[in-house]
């Protein structure tokens, strides 16, 4: 801790320079698995990771907190002071990307950050069977989680799929594939297969596409005027028999 002494200051020297030499810096810092700045650890799926937070120039107890992205993980009690560890197991996709974060509990300024690099093969979903009317649009869509990412290619009764313009459009983002088909027809049924490459492996999933036949369509001009046709000639036969319901009452 920084002590304060009385200096014997020539007459006429500056009060801002006394403080200034009056103030001496601790050089307080903060290490995690050996890294006393921010940095990437990489890692496998599965396989645990441990980090531990060491306080550095300290001549006193110091309490470390540490925080997975914004919330704060809970520590016992023995694992707080000076030195603190904390394990992540197993690895799985969902730490890929998140900040690990040690603190110092006075001042939470002085902190190092551990961003996880998870990599892992092409994990590949989707809706697997879809059914279309003939000469409508669809739209097969590929989910993909990989890291590094992956390259997608189409395949169709596993042959490669022949493009044809203004027909077939593929979408792609870091996390979908989509392949949309315009106005389907009956030679569009079958197995599409999404192929995702990565450097760790492949991925694939089949889709299912199903073409039915058109429904027919019933013109609702003509149901709607059949249907005023009919209750107006009702209405007028009403009117017509109106006396002999009368009579009967």
């Amino acid at each position: 801790m920084a002590q304060i002494r009385s200096l014997a200051v020539p007459y006429g020297a500056p009060v801002l320079a006394m403080s200034f030499l009056a103030c001496v810096a601790t050089g307080l810092e903060l290490s995690v698995n050996n890294h006393a700045a921010d940095f990437t650890l990489s890692a496998e799926l599965g396989p645990p990771i441990s980090l531990s937070c060491l306080v550095h120039n300290s001549s006193q107890a110091e309490e470390l907190l540490w925080y997975r992205g914004d919330g704060q993980v809970g520590l016992k009690d023995g694992n707080k002071v000076n030195i603190s560890n904390i394990c992540i197991s197993p690895v799985n996709e969902s730490d890929n990307g998140v900040t690990f974060t040690c603190k110092l509990a006075r001042d939470k300024s002085v902190q190092v950050s551990v961003i996880l690099d998870v990599q892992f093969p092409p994990r590949l979903s989707g809706e697997e069977t879809l059914h279309v009317e003939e000469d409508k649009d669809v739209t097969l869509t590929c989910n993909s989680k990989s890291n590094p990412q992956g390259q997608a290619a189409w395949y169709k009764d596993n042959h490669s799929l022949s493009l044809q313009q203004n027909r077939h459009e593929l979408y792609q983002t870091s996390e979908v594939f989509q392949l949309s088909i315009r106005k389907a027809q009956k030679s569009d049924n079958g197995t599409y297969t999404c192929v995702v490459e990565s450097p760790l492996g492949n991925g694939t999933r089949d889709f299912h596409l199903i073409v039915e036949d058109k429904k027919p369509v019933f013109p609702k001009e003509a149901i709607i005027a059949a249907v005023v046709v009919v209750t107006i000639t009702i209405l007028f036969g009403i009117v017509a028999q109106k006396d002999k319901f009368f009579k009967v009452w």
